[in-house]
């Protein structure tokens, strides 16, 4: 079962269930409940020592967005360095979100999808179409 574990606007939980997984997503403190059997998410960056931490707390199998740019953190080195596999889309990420109108939508770094005891083929994955 897959617990998406941070809400946002609670579509994350949506897609997932129509690609066809079973899945939690439910309003909860990420820091204070610990459910499914793999976490699947786009976490808040701006909280991502913390939420690292308990990651690897749990440490039960993730997949989650972050900036490339988090690979050359010491915290992240840390907690992961050995143990991270990671996929590269093929172009940059855009989220959505509720920016106010003449706001730029689209995101002006880099993200990768980051990895934890998903057993990939390869530890880094370059996406193509």
């Amino acid at each position: 079962m897959i617990w998406a574990a941070f809400y946002g606007d609670g579509k994350s939980g949506d897609v997932l269930r129509t690609l066809g997984f079973k899945v939690i997503h439910d309003e909860v403190d990420f820091f204070e409940n610990n459910l499914g059997d793999v976490i699947v998410s786009n976490p808040p960056f701006s909280k991502l020592p913390q939420i690292l931490e308990r990651l690897a707390h749990l440490n039960k199998p993730f997949i989650i967005i972050m900036p490339s740019s988090k690979l050359n953190t010491q915290y992240f080195k840390k907690l992961f360095a050995d143990k991270i596999q990671i996929i590269v889309p093929e172009k940059r990420i855009n989220f959505f979100r509720n920016a106010p109108v003449g706001w730029k939508s689209s995101c002006n770094f880099d993200c990768f999808y980051y990895c934890f005891k998903m057993k990939l083929p390869k530890d880094i994955i370059f996406l193509s179409s």
